[in-house]
């Protein structure tokens, strides 16, 4: 069974840039998908970016497409979320989460149904 661990979260001022991770409790390469969602108080939770392990191919969303970048780091398992030009609509805790088997030919990496593991999130507020 795999675990996930967030950290990096934090407060910073609009347009500031922010880095969260993480952490894979074993390979990358034994997960199909990796994907960071976010959810503000009332609000339902979405997905911000994912990332395909093998070939290493992210996706985004349109709200922080060009702002925020997903990577990974195989050798030391785990997963990145670069954040720039971030503004106060986003913030709320980010959390991470994988897709263990394969995925079904419904399946969306955005969305938020596929995932089966999840991490317990990590705190990001932007203040204007």
């Amino acid at each position: 069974q795999v675990q996930l661990a967030e950290y990096g979260g934090g407060s910073v001022a609009a347009r500031g840039s922010l880095k969260i991770s993480c952490i894979v409790s074993r390979s990358l390469y034994s997960l199909y998908w990796v994907g960071w969602f976010r959810q503000a108080p009332g609000r339902e939770r979405e997905g911000v970016a994912a990332i395909y392990t093998s070939p290493g191919i992210g996706v985004y969303a349109d709200s922080v497409k060009g702002r925020f970048t997903i990577s990974q780091d195989v050798a030391k398992k785990m997963v990145h979320l670069q954040m720039d030009n971030l503004q106060p609509e986003d913030t709320a805790m980010y959390y991470c989460a994988a897709l263990t088997t394969r995925p079904a030919t419904t399946f969306q990496a955005l969305g938020t149904a596929d995932y089966n593991t999840w991490g317990q999130g990590t705190q990001v507020t932007v203040s204007s």
